[in-house]
């Protein structure tokens, strides 16, 4: 079966036809780095290095293109309240940024461009766009003028009262039009900056991936993704931008053919907030959790669907893999190799990455296989899923009661936190990390000493 994929652009599920099959090429946008990355940021990267994975298995070469933002305003303030030189801060995020990452099993994109090293580029685009009559100059900044491109909204379908709503962009004076937005902005000299034809000043954050993809890429290219948080304004913009600056603002497919976008994910049933102290960071959860059950966990729901973040989710997904592993260390003493990837699982992948469908084949597997048949097919789903990486007996090493050292590391930091808020007399809290370590197989007891713990079953 040819592979499937819903394409946001078209807002219809197509079979994926490269225009070059054999070279595949696909662009996906990458972090801000100013801080730890969030675990909506690394359901991105999970989701698209699957992607990626899958499109290797099926053609001779793919190009696989994920940015670094590395010059922006949040980045600016970070580094003040640091008393930092920005790139001090730039550099530490994106090696935590990295090594975060491959803990779930991501591997690099071949090619992950930083702003900071694009500029030039930035401003040739910027450039054309005002060559073409598509942006404009404007006390010391340059905007795209939005009312000049007769296709903009394409991609996101939003009215023109919707587009002014949702931009989120200053309605400053010098503006032709609320919607239009910032190509450059003129820096102070204490703020990172570039001399221009525009003066002394930095790019826009939309600017920046039009330029790294077509520099990288070429144009058209195949796929475009990202979370779907920058459907609006970011990637519309970037549509724009791109289209334009190469005179084809109706030809929205000579920027990228397809364009994919992952769910948004909540944490047990609300919205991610640091107000509701609910804000999660990937960084924490890899010194918590094994990488693979969090990168389980990121594809146990379709891609494009929301994923309600738990430990219901989190202890599931550690019960699949565990029951795999096991499967793979009875057959330690079996010879074979990763084959072929199984039928149901590909057909799976194939009809634009259904990974639940995945799960259920894994547990069909085992049921229908054995011996060397079973293993050769658990390594090759493995491999192509990015998981099952580790030696089966190394999976159940354990610090005590069978739980790997991870395990027992985030089950101490619940009774600890547990502790704090009985400390404090918040009865609630501590009643739900007792809830929470009770979902992971745990029983706390309290006792004169203090309060220990067993597993239970």
């Amino acid at each position: 079966m040819p592979l499937k994929l819903y394409n946001s652009l078209t807002r219809q599920k197509e079979d994926f036809v490269p225009i070059n099959p054999d070279h595949v090429k696909m662009y996906a946008c990458g972090p801000t780095v100013y801080n730890y990355a969030h675990i909506g940021n690394a359901r991105m990267a999970v989701v698209f290095d699957l992607w990626a994975r899958v499109l290797r298995h099926l053609y001779p070469k793919v190009t696989y293109v994920s940015n670094i933002t590395d010059v922006e305003d949040k980045i600016m303030i970070a580094a003040k309240e640091a008393g930092v030189p920005i790139s001090e801060i730039t550099e530490k995020y994106t090696k935590i940024y990295n090594d975060d990452m491959a803990s779930l099993g991501v591997l690099p994109p071949d090619i992950q461009p930083k702003a900071t090293e694009h500029i030039e580029e930035m401003i040739v685009q910027i450039q054309q766009l005002i060559k073409g009559g598509y942006a404009y100059e404007a006390e010391g900044h340059v905007l795209f003028h939005v009312p000049s491109d007769p296709s903009y909204g394409v991609l996101s379908g939003r009215s023109r009262d919707e587009q002014v709503a949702g931009a989120r962009v200053e309605v400053a004076p010098y503006k032709r039009d609320p919607a239009d937005f910032v190509l450059w902005k003129p820096s102070t000299d204490d703020q990172p900056g570039w001399d221009s034809p525009f003066g002394f000043g930095r790019p826009g954050w939309h600017i920046e991936c039009s330029a790294m993809a077509e520099k990288h890429l070429g144009l058209p290219f195949d796929i475009h993704g990202g979370g779907a948080d920058l459907k609006f304004p970011h990637h519309e913009n970037e549509i724009a931008q791109s289209c334009c600056a190469n005179g084809k603002e109706n030809e929205p497919e000579s920027f990228s053919k397809y364009w994919l976008h992952n769910g948004f994910l909540t944490v047990e049933g609300e919205k991610m907030s640091k107000s509701l102290g609910n804000f999660l960071l990937a960084h924490d959860l890899v010194q918590s959790y094994p990488g693979e059950v969090l990168r389980l966990a990121f594809l146990s729901a379709h891609y494009r669907q929301p994923l309600d973040w738990s430990e219901q989710v989190l202890h599931q997904n550690q019960v699949l893999l565990d029951k795999l592993y096991k499967k793979l260390e009875e057959l330690s003493d079996v010879e074979a190799s990763a084959g072929d990837v199984p039928q149901d699982i590909l057909d799976a992948l194939m009809d634009d990455l259904n990974t639940p469908l995945v799960m259920a084949s894994l547990n069909k597997l085992m049921k229908e296989k054995d011996g060397a048949e079973l293993k050769a097919a658990l390594l090759a789903a493995g491999n192509i899923m990015g998981i099952l990486q580790h030696d089966p007996a190394a999976w159940f090493v354990s610090d005590e009661d069978g739980l790997t050292p991870e395990q027992v590391q985030k089950v101490e930091l619940l009774i600890a936190e547990r502790i704090e808020a009985k400390d404090q007399k918040d009865f609630a809290k501590a009643d739900e990390i007792r809830k929470e370590l009770l979902v992971m197989g745990i029983e706390i007891k309290d006792t004169r000493e203090g309060p220990t713990w067993e597993q239970l079953g």
